[in-house]
């Protein structure tokens, strides 16, 4: 009890300090409107969202509408996103994606963790991502790379899955801060905790843990 006591007061000073060293973490995706969140979101998996940008700004110049993917030629759009890296599944991802939303949903995006995971493609860190900024909707914490090494620096779980790390999480955070911590952790990440070698005693969080 004593130590669940303690990561509890841990996790609450990290995110007193996150709040106050990164404010302006967020979404850095761009995109026009929910479903292109999603084909954004999807193609930032083992990619960096610069890259995204860089792709997605000519991707949806092409493909503008969710009909333009359902009626989309595989091999093409291969082509289209092959920058993104692992583009024969995320093109599959995808366009099976589109299809399913507008068989099953007139193409529109789902308000529910329930639905969401049962598009092509789309696991719990996607559809909590897309859930959050597509409709402020917040069933869980978006565990991704950064969250999930930073989960373990931290001393926040030892959990050696995303959804055991999410679960950790979801216990030592209000569910009001569970939206922004993703932001704050991929943030800190990227600023002042990389996964490449560091002085990690210089990290700012260091202090707390």
């Amino acid at each position: 009890m004593k130590k669940n006591q303690e990561v509890e007061i841990r996790a609450k000073k990290i995110l007193g300090k996150l709040k106050k060293i990164v404010p302006e973490a967020g979404m850095i995706l761009k995109y026009g409107n929910n479903w292109e969140l999603l084909v954004a979101v999807m193609l930032s998996a083992q990619c960096t969202d610069k890259k995204v940008n860089e792709v997605t700004e000519e991707l949806f110049k092409k493909y503008r509408t969710l009909d333009d993917y359902v009626c989309a030629a595989q091999s093409e759009f291969e082509k289209d996103i092959f920058q993104t890296g692992f583009y024969k599944n995320k093109t599959k991802n995808i366009l099976g994606a589109a299809k399913y939303l507008k068989e099953k949903h007139r193409g529109k995006l789902p308000r529910t963790m329930e639905e969401m995971i049962r598009i092509p493609g789309v696991g719990r860190k996607t559809a909590n991502v897309v859930l959050g900024n597509a409709f402020g909707v917040t069933e869980g914490i978006a565990v991704d790379t950064h969250v999930f090494r930073l989960a373990r620096v931290l001393g926040l779980s030892n959990g050696k899955t995303p959804e055991a790390v999410e679960r950790d999480l979801m216990r030592l955070f209000p569910k009001k801060d569970w939206f922004p911590l993703t932001y704050y952790l991929i943030e800190y990440g990227r600023k002042f905790c990389p996964a490449r070698k560091h002085d990690h005693q210089n990290c700012p969080l260091a202090d707390i843990v």
